[in-house]
């Protein structure tokens, strides 16, 4: 009888320390990059096409934000830039007739030149040409000087404007809303015909497609990992089973800090852990804040 009593407490302990026993070395939540999309521009939202749960592309258009103010303002800075512009000189047209004495002066100059040659006129009628084409071309130089003054003076005085023209087509650009990454959206903030100011959230994205499990170990576990170790994850699956996924270690914390509570490690009676960040790729079935288990395929040391 007592044989028989023994034989039962054995495998009634076999089988506590059987069922306790764990089929994983860390534990954790899935998490994922989670980006929030803020207005750039003020004004009243237009043609908000977002969904919760909808997936968008990268630099897809969702919707725009008013800007016809900002257009005006735009239209009203290039008349002005094109008035001020239409002050410039011409300053081929104004030089041309100064040419043209040029070359009549060259010309008489030239003649001159042959007809001393030939004795039929004097030195001082080719000096007097010859001064009055150096005359002329030093006319020139000062008219194009200054002419070339005028027009950057006025260059310099339009530059402000076509500054603040670039300006507005910057926020008219903004006022376009474009998806900065792909993505499912995880949150809207925000409805159609409601009025934004810049950096209010607009709506939250995350790529779900692959997702990232932070789990935590010990300091006994830490020298048996390392990053880009494939490792084993598994989630929970219908009637009482588990999913497996393939993994990889993506970040190592080089900083213990004190268990979450909400976290139980392999080792529960280690007050410090640190954290790890393990890559998995997802095909639906894994949820932000799904509780995974991990396996290092490896031999972790043990107390």
């Amino acid at each position: 009888m007592k044989k028989n009593i023994f034989l039962i407490a054995a495998s009634l302990t076999l089988a506590y320390c059987s069922a306790n026993k764990s089929d994983y070395d860390a534990s954790g939540t899935f998490e994922a990059v989670e980006t929030i999309v803020s207005a750039e521009a003020a004004g009243v939202v237009k043609d908000f096409k977002v969904e919760e749960g909808a997936v968008l592309a990268q630099g897809q258009v969702i919707g725009f934000i008013d800007s016809v103010q900002l257009y005006l303002r735009k239209r009203q800075l290039e008349a002005q830039v094109n008035a001020v512009l239409s002050r410039k000189p011409n300053v081929g047209a104004q030089i041309a007739a100064y040419r043209e004495q040029l070359k009549q002066a060259e010309r008489e100059q030239q003649r001159l030149t042959n007809l001393l040659k030939a004795d039929a006129a004097t030195q001082k009628q080719l000096d007097d040409a010859t001064a009055q084409v150096a005359i002329i071309t030093k006319q020139i130089e000062a008219q194009e000087s200054s002419l070339g003054i005028t027009s950057r003076s006025i260059n310099e005085e339009s530059s402000p404007l076509s500054i603040q023209v670039a300006q507005l087509e910057d926020q008219l650009a903004k006022c376009r809303i474009v998806n900065p990454v792909s993505g499912t959206v995880l949150t809207k903030y925000t409805e159609a015909n409601e009025m934004a100011t810049v950096g209010k959230p607009l709506y939250k994205i995350a790529d779900l497609s692959t997702i990232i499990l932070r789990a935590y170990i010990t300091g006994d576990q830490l020298p048996a990992i390392k990053l880009n170790q494939p490792v084993t994850v598994l989630i929970d699956a219908a009637e009482g089973s588990q999913k497996e996924y393939p993994g990889t270690i993506q970040w190592i914390s080089d900083k213990a800090e004190f268990t979450p509570k909400t976290i139980q490690t392999k080792d529960e009676r280690a007050n410090l852990v640190y954290a790890v960040k393990i890559q998995v790729k997802n095909d639906g079935y894994i949820k932000i804040g799904m509780y995974g288990d991990v396996k290092f395929n490896t031999a972790i040391a043990k107390r």
